[in-house]
C-alpha cells in the first residue's frame, strides 16, 4: 500500500474530466434493483468501496449479478417480494454509512435474523434515531456491542405505522425510512422532528424510487407518507449520473488555477443537490458554465464566501480548501453534521488548514478560514477519509508541493482521482 503521495505544483490547470458515477445514486439503484420485480441494467456505476461493500451484501442475500470487465455496468437480477432470498446472516460494510443504514431498514421487514458489522469508525457513527424509529415501527432489533452503535442484529417485523424521526443528525436515517416503508404491512407516516439535514440526498432518493415505481408524499420535509404494500419495479434500464461531489475538486482546480477544465457527466439537470457547489464557485469569483451534461470552470479572481451549507456537507470541505486562496475571511456555517461523518470533519479540516498557514476558529458547527500569507510546505494527514485527501491535493496549485498521507483512502469513492487530477495539471519540463 502506497503510504503517502507527494502532489508538485503544476503550472496551469487545464483539461477534460469524464466523471465516475455517483456514489449515493449507484447504492441506491443497486439496492433498488435488488429489491425489484424484474431485470435491471445498470450504467455508469461506481466501482468503489462503499459500493463493493452493498454488491458483497447484495450476493451474500442471495441476489445474482453480472459485472462488466470494465466494472461500469452492472445487470442486476432482481428478487421483488423475495428478497432476501438468505437469511442467518453476518454482512461486513466497512465505514460505507449508506450502505449500513438502507439495508438495516430493509432488512428489518423480514424475520431475517440477520447481523450487520462494519469497520471501527463506523462502529463510533451514529445510528440511534434510526433504530429508534424502526423499533417506533414494531421493528426488533439488539445492539450486539455497545448501545446506539453497530454491530447490531435485526430480526424482522417492521409493520410501519406512524414514526418520530430527528432528522437533525444525518439523512441518510430517512432514506433508510423511507426504502423500507413501501415495502411494510402499514402506511407509513413519518414526522421529522427538529431541523432535517442534507435534503438534496432526500431528493435524490424520493426521484429515484419514483422511477422504480414507488410513490411517496413529501409534506415540506415536515413529514412524508408512504403507502403500504408497494412494490419496486424494475424501469429495466438506469442511467448513474456523474458524481457531483467528486466534480467539486476539479472546478475548484480551475478557479483556483485555470485555464479551463470541462466536466463530463454532470449537469443543470443534475438531481444531486452537489450541482450547487457551481453556483457557489460563481458567487466566489469563477466562470461557470452549465449545459446539459456537462459544466465548465474558468478561473477568475476568488473572494471570500459566508454561507450556510448544510445541503452539501461533502461539497462544503472543497470550499473550505478554495477558501484559501480567496480574499477575505471565509465562513461556512451549519456544518455539525461534518462531525459525524468518516471523521470529525470539522476538527480534521480546522487542524490540517492550519498546518498550510490559515488561520481556523472552528466551532461546533461552523468554520471561519482566513487564508495564509504563504503557504507552508506540510504532510497531510487524511484521517482515513477520501474527502480529505481530495480536498488538500489542491493545496499543491499554491506553488507550493504537499504531501498526502494514506492516498488509498479515495478507494471508498474514487479510486482514480489521483489519475484524474494530473490529467488537468501541467507541469514545467
Amino acid at each position: 500500500m502506497k503510504k503517502k503521495i507527494i502532489i508538485h505544483s503544476p503550472i496551469k490547470i487545464e483539461g477534460e474530466i469524464f466523471l465516475p458515477g455517483s456514489k449515493s445514486i449507484t447504492n441506491r439503484a443497486l439496492l433498488f434493483s435488488a429489491m425489484s420485480q424484474g431485470n435491471t441494467y445498470l450504467k455508469n456505476i461506481l466501482y468503489s468501496d462503499d459500493v463493493k461493500y452493498m454488491l458483497n451484501a447484495l450476493k451474500s442475500l442471495g441476489i445474482k449479478y453480472i459485472l462488466s470487465k470494465n466494472n461500469t455496468v452492472c445487470y442486476i437480477y432482481g428478487a421483488g417480494k423475495k428478497f432476501p432470498k438468505k437469511k442467518n446472516l453476518t454482512l461486513f460494510l466497512g465505514n460505507a454509512g449508506t450502505a449500513v443504514r438502507s439495508l438495516l431498514s430493509v432488512l428489518s421487514i423480514k424475520d431475517n435474523n440477520i447481523i450487520i458489522e462494519g469497520d471501527d469508525r463506523m462502529q463510533q457513527r451514529p445510528i440511534k434515531h434510526l433504530v429508534k424509529a424502526l423499533i417506533q415501527g414494531q421493528a426488533k432489533i439488539s445492539y450486539l456491542k455497545k448501545k446506539y452503535f453497530i454491530p447490531i442484529k435485526t430480526n424482522g417485523n417492521f409493520e410501519g405505522g406512524e414514526i418520530n424521526l430527528n432528522g437533525s443528525i444525518s439523512s441518510q436515517f430517512l432514506t433508510a425510512l423511507l426504502i423500507a416503508s413501501p415495502l411494510a404491512k402499514k402506511d407509513t407516516k413519518i414526522f421529522i422532528k427538529g431541523k432535517l439535514v442534507s435534503k438534496p440526498y432526500i431528493d435524490i432518493t424520493i426521484k429515484m424510487m419514483k422511477c422504480f415505481g414507488i410513490k411517496i408524499k413529501n409534506n415540506n420535509y415536515k413529514s412524508f407518507f408512504i403507502s403500504s404494500n408497494q412494490n419496486f419495479i424494475s424501469p429495466k434500464k438506469y442511467y448513474i449520473e456523474g458524481d457531483a461531489s467528486s466534480a467539486s475538486y476539479f472546478l475548484s482546480a480551475a478557479a483556483i488555477k485555470g485555464g479551463t477544465v470541462k466536466i463530463n457527466g454532470i449537469g443543470k439537470n443534475s438531481i444531486q443537490g452537489d450541482i450547487k457547489f457551481s453556483s457557489i464557485l460563481e458567487k466566489m469569483g469563477a466562470k461557470i458554465y452549465l449545459g446539459k451534461k456537462y459544466i465548465t470552470c474558468t478561473r477568475k479572481k476568488l473572494k471570500k464566501i459566508d454561507m450556510d451549507m448544510n445541503d452539501i456537507p461533502d461539497a462544503a470541505m472543497t470550499i473550505a480548501v478554495t477558501a484559501l486562496f480567496a480574499k477575505g475571511v471565509t465562513k461556512i456555517r451549519n456544518i455539525y453534521n461534518w462531525r459525524v461523518k468518516e471523521t470529525d470533519r470539522l476538527f480534521a479540516m480546522a487542524t490540517e488548514l492550519r498546518k498550510v498557514g490559515a488561520k481556523v476558529k472552528e466551532g461546533i458547527d461552523y468554520l471561519t478560514i482566513t487564508p495564509p500569507k504563504k503557504f507552508n510546505k506540510v504532510e497531510i494527514e487524511t484521517y482515513n477519509d477520501h474527502r480529505m485527501a481530495m480536498c488538500f491535493s489542491l493545496i499543491s496549485l499554491s506553488n507550493t508541493s504537499v504531501t498526502i498521507l494514506n492516498p488509498n483512502c479515495i478507494n471508498k469513492t474514487f479510486p482514480n482521482y489521483f489519475k484524474n487530477f494530473f490529467s488537468i495539471c501541467t507541469y514545467s519540463k
